[in-house]
């Protein structure tokens, strides 16, 4: 093999020519992201909808009660804080095995190249080699120069690759190289690719119209939170490229008119893993099964997993796996810490995070919390602290969550606070630090936040708040990541300060939050207000309108995520299974039906089943105490079914004494201890249909006896009347 792609780090003289010559660069190399074009601007947002912005609530709250809040910590403090190293030994062999065992499966990639020198060795034509030069693309990466020849041929590729490393071009050049020698009169969707997140779609959507900006190969963007309208349109006019969500593009193929997939010749997969958590996976192969079996399928990731090896060996023929710089699975230029928070010391965990965001770690940072409440919660505490930051997570709008991704990348804002939404295929140039406020949940959510930073050769720093709880993961980063840990103590009289601030900030917090809740509680009135009058007025068209089939609905989504949470509770170690929307939605229908079937059962069958159930259990505990032996076993006590019927056996054996005439003797204690030891529960049951069957005959002979007497006598005395 050739010499290894190596991403080199700019040396001081280039440093100081850059910062001479940025405005000259600027002009020559485009930015290959753009999120601000595709939706409105959030004060139109707020102007239509009669809200507030939360940075308007906050400055207005700033006024009415003002804080001093330490802008600069003293040296003293900055001086007493130390840096431990840990060294750890990653231990190797796991991938190894994996590889082997897939080995037959997949087709040997013996020809595969992991070295070019530019981009003119790839046979790439002369419009995508100008756009590559525009973005100042001039040598390609591992991936890319592995991925560009065989891709160009038509082969499946499962390809994957550190963060970072170009996945996103390296399977949108092969694409748009075929797409220049397409039938250009027919029109049709001939490439689909699917993220799992929106804004994922779009960059990769940004991406493209970058690159094929100099030919004539059109490009749409199908997601979430922007008009469905608008894009049933663009969808309509057939263009070569979609990028999409599963969601959106399920629900435009079943409800949109001459929207289809028939002519597709490339499916492309990006960030695999993450489209198969949660439920997306039923969603994955319904999109499967709708394209056509003869086509290009391509899968890229970061990490792979298990489920994905399962859809590789669903949706992939005979696919060439690459996998550029195994070894590594990190940056080289990543420098990985840990703070770690005591039992005693989880109250704190905010403050400590502010203390490094006003002294240490200043800008371009991004802070990743465990849930949306966190995150919105820390926003307004950075606000608060007049420190510029800005949300991302999925309780916030479309527009919202772009202008935020917009502000941080156009460094208006030092701090971007989201959930795991923006863990995945972000590029975000210059980002300096990764902080992770609440502990990933494994390994590969690690791998993915972590690879915001130190991208293409830039240094980068990676912080992560680990309590006592995250033991095994802290273990498992240790050993996988393969690089000595620093342990970084904070300072004990920044913490004090801040949280002393944080105490004093709650009373405004809380303010804050409740404006908000009113707020949204008016904005949902008006709705509903709007759509009642809308109802009455265009009541004809709305009825006649086709009505709209969904593939999984709220409450389906919401049983696929409560299942799918409990298997991972269950079986962290072993195989996470992911249960499908028509899965989960027949064992809920099965359970529902036994349910319904045992309610309407008579009386003495549903308690003959109870009783069963009792045998059955009863049974089951009599043979785990046989199996544990001993002398003192314990003898299983007795159901109330159980009770019932023997009481009720004995108050009919009275019955039939006393109607008999006979004398009723009370059974000693001993005697019925003996009865119950010698028989068993099924011979008691038998005995009771016994004698209820022979009961039953005694009152249908005693009632035909009876008959024949009427009959009888009645006889006799027309005889006798008559003579």
């Amino acid at each position: 093999m050739e010499d290894a792609f190596v991403f080199e780090p700019p040396s001081d003289e280039e440093i100081e020519s850059d910062e001479e010559d940025d405005s000259v660069e600027a002009q020559k190399s485009q930015s290959p992201w753009e999120f601000a074009s595709y939706a409105e601007s959030v004060a139109e947002e707020h102007a239509r909808k009669s809200t507030t912005s939360l940075d308007f609530k906050i400055s207005k709250v700033r006024e009415e009660q003002a804080l001093q809040i330490p802008s600069r910590l003293d040296e003293d403090e900055a001086e007493s804080e130390d840096d431990k190293q840990e060294n750890y030994r990653p231990e190797e062999g796991d991938d190894e095995t994996k590889e082997g065992e897939s080995h037959s499966f997949f087709a040997p990639s013996d020809g595969a190249s992991f070295h070019a020198n530019s981009f003119m060795e790839l046979n790439i034509s002369r419009p995508l080699l100008r756009a590559c030069e525009a973005l100042g693309y001039h040598r390609p990466t591992p991936i890319q120069a592995a991925c560009i020849p065989i891709a160009l041929t038509g082969r499946d590729i499962c390809g994957s690759a550190i963060t970072g490393s170009g996945k996103t071009a390296a399977f949108t050049l092969p694409v748009l190289e075929r797409l220049l020698f397409r039938p250009k009169r027919v029109l049709a969707i001939r490439v689909l690719v699917l993220t799992p997140t929106r804004e994922l779609a779009v960059q990769v959507h940004s991406m493209i119209e970058k690159i094929a900006q100099f030919t004539d190969i059109r490009c749409c963007l199908v997601v979430g939170g922007l008009s469905t309208q608008t894009q049933e349109v663009a969808l309509r006019s057939m263009p070569d490229i979609v990028v999409a969500t599963p969601g959106r593009m399920i629900d435009h193929l079943r409800n949109s008119r001459s929207v289809a997939l028939d002519d597709l010749a490339v499916l492309i997969l990006d960030e695999a893993d993450r489209l198969l958590e949660l439920g997306f996976s039923a969603e994955i192969s319904e999109l499967v099964r709708l394209c056509p079996k003869r086509r290009q399928t391509m899968l890229f990731s970061a990490t792979m997993t298990e489920e994905v090896d399962e859809l590789i060996k669903l949706s992939l023929t005979r696919p060439m796996r690459l996998s550029a710089d195994p070894s590594t699975k990190r940056p080289s230029t990543l420098t990985e810490e840990v703070v770690r928070i005591r039992r005693m010391r989880e109250v704190n965990q905010e403050a400590v995070l502010l203390s490094l965001c006003t002294k240490t770690f200043t800008s371009k940072v991004i802070i990743f919390s465990g849930t949306k409440q966190a995150a919105h919660r820390l926003k307004i505490l950075f606000g608060l602290a007049g420190l510029k930051a800005a949300e991302l997570h999925g309780n916030l709008t479309q527009v919202q969550r772009l202008q935020a991704l917009e502000l941080f990348r156009k460094q208006e804002v030092d701090f971007l606070i989201a959930t795991d939404v923006a863990a995945r295929g972000l590029d975000i140039i210059g980002v300096q630090t990764v902080i992770n406020f609440a502990c990933p949940r494994d390994l590969t959510s690690y791998v993915h936040r972590v690879g915001r930073t130190a991208r293409a050769g830039r240094e980068g720093y990676a912080v992560t708040f680990v309590t006592d709880n995250d033991r095994s993961i802290l273990k498992s980063i240790a050993k996988r990541a393969g690089s000595k840990l620093k342990s970084r103590i904070v300072a004990e009289q920044s913490i004090a300060k801040w949280c002393n601030i944080i105490e004093q900030m709650a009373d405004q917090v809380s303010a804050i939050l409740q404006e908000e809740r009113e707020e949204k509680a008016l904005r949902k009135a008006e709705m509903e207000a709007t759509k009642a009058e809308n109802l009455i007025a265009h009541k004809d068209e709305i009825f006649s309108r086709p009505k709209r089939t969904w593939f999984a609905t709220e409450k389906e989504k919401k049983v696929i995520a409560k299942a799918a949470k409990e298997s991972m509770k269950k079986t962290d170690s072993l195989k996470k299974e992911v249960i499908s929307a028509e899965q989960a939605e027949d064992l809920k229908m099965k359970e529902k039906r036994k349910r319904e079937r045992e309610k309407n059962m008579p009386r003495k069958k549903r308690r003959r089943l109870e009783a069963e159930r009792e045998m059955l259990e009863d049974v089951g505990q009599v043979e785990k105490s046989e199996q544990g032996g001993g002398k003192g076993k314990d003898k299983p006590g007795k159901s109330l079914v159980d009770l019932a019927y023997q009481k009720a056996k004995a108050v009919k054996a009275m019955k039939k004494a006393e109607a008999a005439g006979k004398s009723v003797k009370k059974v000693g204690k001993r005697s019925k201890i003996s009865s119950q030891r010698t028989k068993s529960k099924p011979e008691e049951m038998r005995e009771l249909f016994q004698s209820d069957m022979s009961e039953r005959k005694q009152q249908r002979s005693a009632h035909q006896t009876m008959k024949k007497k009427s009959k009888n006598s009645f006889k006799s005395k027309s005889r006798y009347k008559r003579r």
